[in-house]
């Protein structure tokens, strides 16, 4: 009859998830890999090798980051970040096949999530308290309390049954809308991002190239993403509400001003779709959009396989840092040691020190001994502000940091970085062990005498 007729013009169609569900592998019955024996030798050579010296010279006042066994254990982490009213949310439910159940988060042309949402596997569907989740050390979310109560009541945890949450977390994040002040959040924004980016397995930057507005707040989003290039996706969204050649233009005009906030050689992977249920619109190019999303859901899949790989190199990563950071503390100490006399005030010479470390070759002893890669340094402004909280007289000497029976810090931190967490990673199926463990790569070498252990 011809009202039906009129009913369904109006029903936008649903397209096929089959390619979805194909290349997320969410159809196979393969049982997880376990990888449960090799996180407990990862969970251990970090608790006996890296986290005495992280503890001793704390690390975590300079960085701000402390690895919990929640993180250690928690699976790949993916970060929407964006403007507002981009398709975060739509995407997230695209992929999730959320759209239309009890469980699809909210969407809308206004800003509509103002909140943190965390998306994780769980038997059933639950809404998790900001407050609940921070409380819960078992989690990776415990180490958010130090933003304060306002920011956790922004964040939110979704508990959903799907086979894709079984091996990957998504966060959506509130829009970034321009013109706005931090402080009219009420948390520090910035700060939570950069929470979120520095554990993030794959970032996931989307625009709508009907408003591309780069404005301050997207600025700074940028420049808290450097270092971190390797991970990020663009992701140009809703690109079939354009004609092809108004969609080439925006194309280019989101390269032209992203190009001064991204100053990488290889420019970052642009993926040019739109990621939600509802078919392409006619007459544009619905083959490539297609491409593109596959290529984008093989990019996640990977990023998902190779989840113990990444958590061991960024663990190994940590451990460089920390290693750099005992050995400048280390060198501080002992230039401070020098130059004090039975005369000398220790404030006025350590400020000396402080203020100009060059003049005394800190950062380029540490350079020349020890090879360290300039690019690892930390920035010596830094360390003012370390030694304003931590006088360095309540600091050892590396030397100083042995025991009979547990043998140096140094030493077993210079042990993991260079056999243990490579052996770990040649374990895991790579074949082959990196071949980057000679000490001209990894900067072993200033090894403190054992002062406890005879000859």
């Amino acid at each position: 009859s011809p009202p039906e007729e009129v009913e369904d013009a109006s029903e936008p169609t649903k397209r096929d998830r089959s390619h979805l569900e194909n290349t997320l592998k969410l159809n196979e019955e393969k049982p997880a890999d376990d990888v449960s024996g090799v996180l407990q030798r990862l969970r251990k050579i970090y608790h006996s090798s890296i986290k005495p010296l992280e503890h001793s010279y704390r690390y975590n006042e300079l960085r701000q980051h402390e690895i919990t066994d929640g993180e250690i254990t928690s699976k790949p982490m993916v970060l929407f970040l964006g403007p507002w009213s981009v398709g975060k949310s739509s995407m997230i439910n695209y992929l999730l096949g959320l759209d239309n159940t009890p469980y699809q988060l909210y969407t809308g042309a206004e800003p509509t999530t103002s909140e943190f949402t965390v998306i994780m596997h769980g038997p059933k569907l639950k809404t998790i308290e900001g407050i609940v989740m921070a409380a819960d050390s078992s989690r990776s979310f415990s180490p958010l309390e130090k933003f304060g109560q306002n920011f956790l009541e922004k964040l939110i945890g979704i508990e959903v049954p799907h086979k894709l949450l079984e091996r990957v977390t998504f966060v959506d994040t509130p829009g970034i809308i321009e013109n706005r002040k931090q402080q009219e959040r009420g948390y520090p924004f910035n700060d939570v991002c950069q929470w979120f980016i520095d554990r993030a397995d794959l970032i996931f930057v989307v625009f709508d190239p009907t408003k591309l507005d780069v404005g301050l707040e997207l600025e700074m989003l940028f420049r808290q993403l450097k270092g971190r290039e390797s991970q990020i996706r663009i992701i140009l969204n809703k690109a079939d509400s354009l004609a092809t050649q108004e969609l080439m233009r925006v194309y280019g005009a989101l390269f032209w001003s992203l190009a001064p906030l991204i100053n990488v050689t290889e420019p970052p992977r642009v993926y040019v779709s739109s990621f939600w249920p509802h078919d392409y619109h006619p007459e544009t190019h619905r083959d490539l959009f297609l491409k593109e999303e596959i290529s984008l859901l093989e990019d996640l899949n990977q990023v998902i396989e190779n989840r113990m790989e990444n958590k061991i190199a960024f663990i190994r990563q940590h451990a460089i840092r920390v290693r750099i950071h005992a050995l400048l503390v280390d060198r501080y100490l002992q230039t401070y040691k020098d130059k004090m006399t039975f005369f000398s005030d220790g404030e006025l010479v350590f400020r000396d020190i402080v203020e100009d470390p060059d003049r005394f070759f800190i950062f380029k002893s540490i350079l020349a001994k020890t090879n360290v890669s300039k690019f690892d340094l930390p920035n010596r402004e830094a360390y003012k502000d370390f030694f304003g909280i931590n006088p360095i007289t309540s600091f050892k000497l590396l030397s100083q940091q042995c025991s009979y029976m547990g043998g140096c810090f140094l030493e077993k931190i210079e042990k993991a970085i260079t056999r243990e967490l490579p052996d770990l990673l040649g374990s895991i199926g790579l074949g082959k062990k990196p071949n980057v463990l000679s000490c001209d790569v990894t900067g072993c070498g200033e090894t403190p005498k054992n002062r406890y252990r005879k000859p």
